[in-house]
């Protein structure tokens, strides 16, 4: 089941001789339960790919379709509401609500979506993130693995059909990251959660289904990763398959 389609994405800054590409012609597609990881120098148009997909941004030209919806054809306020349900977000500094302790974090998009909470799930999330015994605690009182796994929870709490994580263990150590990175991939398996991510850190990107390289704006497939689905986390360099034409973005070929 196909959950994200991306057809001739562009995304241009400014105009005439100052105008920056920052994404250009780019078409991506994965299906349902995929984990795909972005990696790209700074500045290479990685960061920008995500916000576009995930409506923060609005594109330049081109079509972005998530669980068979064109994000773009919606009018702002749908597009909002669509986003807080479909799509589940992960960002490098957390952004949790400081006043509010970790189960009203997990809580809070429902919150905002006037529904009843799903207290199994949330129970569920809890002990599958580690944080039943932290769950009346402040962001202030935790540790930034911690703080992680809270915004995971709030990420899946609506069963979005996309998850983006931007650079999700970017301020975290090698232990945080890893116990991060594992239950990222964790959800993917147990829901059949789609995840895109970017990262700098090529050694977590090479767990993921797919991986995809972006420079200068330009998204073109490494190709599947080993081990994806069955060993976890490597230990050692990223190694790549053999690139595949699928999901390529233009000017790659």
């Amino acid at each position: 089941m196909e959950i994200l389609r991306t057809e001739h994405l562009e995304k241009v800054y400014g105009s005439g001789e100052t105008a920056v590409r920052a994404l250009q012609d780019v078409n991506l597609v994965l299906q349902k339960g995929e984990f795909a990881a972005v990696v790209g120098a700074s500045g290479s148009g990685k960061s920008t790919l995500l916000n576009c997909i995930g409506g923060l941004d609005l594109p330049t030209a081109g079509k972005v379709w998530i669980d068979g919806e064109d994000l773009f054809a919606m009018k702002e306020k749908r597009r909002t509401v669509f986003r807080r349900q479909k799509i589940g977000f992960i960002f490098q500094s957390f952004h949790l609500i400081p006043e509010l302790n970790v189960e009203q974090n997990i809580l809070f998009p429902v919150l905002l979506d006037y529904r009843r909470p799903d207290r199994e799930r949330l129970e569920e999330l809890l002990e599958v993130l580690g944080l039943q015994d932290r769950r009346y605690h402040l962001p202030g009182q935790l540790s930034g693995g911690q703080q992680q796994r809270a915004a995971i929870g709030r990420a899946l709490i609506m069963r979005p059909a996309l998850v983006l994580a931007d650079e999700p263990t970017g301020n975290l150590d090698s232990r945080n990251s890893r116990e991060v990175m594992e239950l990222l991939l964790s959800a993917s398996r147990h829901y059949r959660q789609t995840v895109l991510m970017i990262t700098h850190n090529g050694n977590l990107a090479a767990a993921a289904d797919r991986v995809f390289q972006v420079t200068d704006g330009v998204l073109r497939q490494l190709g599947e990763t080993y081990p994806a689905r069955d060993g976890g986390l490597a230990d050692g360099s990223e190694t790549y398959g053999a690139p595949e034409a699928d999901g390529i973005g233009g000017g790659a070929q």
